[in-house]
């Protein structure tokens, strides 16, 4: 399988650089990791005390990396932090401010020998950790040749996966590698075990602590001054607005705040037509110079504002189940939000759909009429005020994933 497995890294590298051509994404991914060596050198020069690596896979990944990230650079605040993308949808974000607590970021090489060989002489970390699932078996192979401790955090595995095919002994000799593996249930610690993967326990989601410390102290917008209550509809794709359109049509009540997934103009104008009310950008309304501007429908036009917005929200529709995979709705219930979202495919892969549904806070949908029959339900008094609780219940129930991962890792770094 390892012969199987280098070739196919070796395929990967070759179908992206013919075919960058015809994806921006491909074209990003292999633009960004030029001269990669080379920076990483400079940023060792000027950083050359003892390293955390955080690698992740993407923007969703990291989120649920920084509570760990703050948790042990307060534990250990002259050490160095490094994080390493894969995907440039979360680099290409991360990287344009500036990271609290992390001093480095960059994509992680194409997972060839050669490169997992320099990066970690390079970089030359005291400990690794991998977030989820975005594990490259020659980087890992690497840093435990020099018995670099290694964790992983907030694993989610599924029966699905290849560690748990007949064929996927090579990719469970990965896992093997770990010094400890973190998963977020109980039942997923019991599955690797069924594998014999047992240096392992359950600590959570570490977003939970992470959407906590954003309802605690969010961006302020003094632009938007609602007058009414107001929906929040985050990551929207054109699956969700199909559902939400005729709702958004015949329903003055809200004024409503849509974030789209992707900030195309083309795509907001087509929304905008189709809803039919008065609307403005976010970028007209803070260059109108007044507060006065009116709107029933505000769209926002720049990444980075979403977790914070949802401090308006009477309700929230997150998007992204009926398309490629629900987006995060533990930002809008960390504000005590009830949250409406699309019927996700494999809740297996979504958890947290699942379980804010059993609390009360949550609610799947597929079709227009089920979409405002949820609303509806919310109109009441009672049922709004006992999903309001149950949102801030789920979250309060499920913090402290950070603290239960660095008490583990400490035990390994401070021997």
């Amino acid at each position: 399988m390892s012969i199987f497995y280098q070739l196919g890294i070796f395929l990967m590298q070759v179908v992206l650089k013919f075919g960058k051509g015809f994806s921006p994404k491909w074209e990003k991914m292999l633009k960004g990791r030029e001269n990669l060596f080379e920076s990483m050198k400079k940023f060792r020069k000027t950083h050359p005390s003892p390293l955390a690596w955080f690698h992740v896979a993407s923007l969703g990944e990291y989120e649920q990396a920084k509570p760990v990230i703050r948790a042990f650079k307060e534990k250990h605040p002259f050490w160095a932090i490094c994080v390493t993308f894969f995907s440039p949808s979360g680099y290409e974000i991360v990287v344009k401010k500036k990271q609290l607590w992390v001093d480095h970021i960059q994509y992680l090489p194409f997972d060839s020998k050669g490169n997992a060989q320099r990066f970690v002489e390079i970089l030359n970390p005291q400990v690794g950790f991998f977030v989820k699932y975005d594990l490259w078996a020659n980087h890992i192979m690497e840093a435990k040749r020099r018995n670099i401790p290694l964790f992983l955090v907030a694993a989610a595995f599924r029966k699905d996966q290849v560690y748990f095919k007949w064929y996927g002994g090579f990719f469970r000799n990965a896992l093997q590698q770990f010094d400890w593996i973190f998963t977020q249930t109980e039942e997923q610690a019991a599955l690797a075990r069924s594998i014999g993967i047992m240096q392992l326990s359950r600590a959570g989601d570490p977003r939970y602590d992470n959407v906590t410390a954003i309802a605690l102290a969010p961006k302020h917008f003094p632009e938007i001054q609602p007058r009414h209550p107001v929906l929040v509809v985050g990551s929207a794709w054109q699956e969700d607005m199909d559902i939400l359109l005729p709702f958004l049509q015949e329903d003055n009540s809200y004024q409503v705040i849509i974030a789209p997934h992707e900030i195309r103009p083309d795509k907001i104008r087509e929304w905008e037509k189709a809803i039919g009310r008065p609307s403005l950008l976010y970028s007209e309304l803070v260059s109108s110079g007044t507060l006065e501007k009116n709107w029933e429908v505000l769209f926002i036009d720049n990444i980075g504002m979403l977790s914070s917005l949802y401090q308006f929200a009477r309700v929230a529709y997150v998007g992204g189940a009926l398309g490629k995979g629900l987006h995060n709705i533990l930002e809008a219930l960390a504000f005590g939000v009830p949250v409406v979202f699309g019927k996700v495919k494999r809740e297996n892969k979504f958890l947290e759909a699942a379980i804010s549904q059993e609390y009360g806070c949550g609610i799947a949908v597929n079709t227009p009429e089920a979409l405002s029959a949820a609303f509806n339900g919310l109109e009441s008094g009672e049922a709004y005020g006992k999903a309001c609780k149950a949102a801030k219940k789920l979250v309060s129930d499920n913090l402290g994933s950070a603290a239960k991962i660095m008490e583990k890792v400490s035990k390994f770094i401070e021997q």
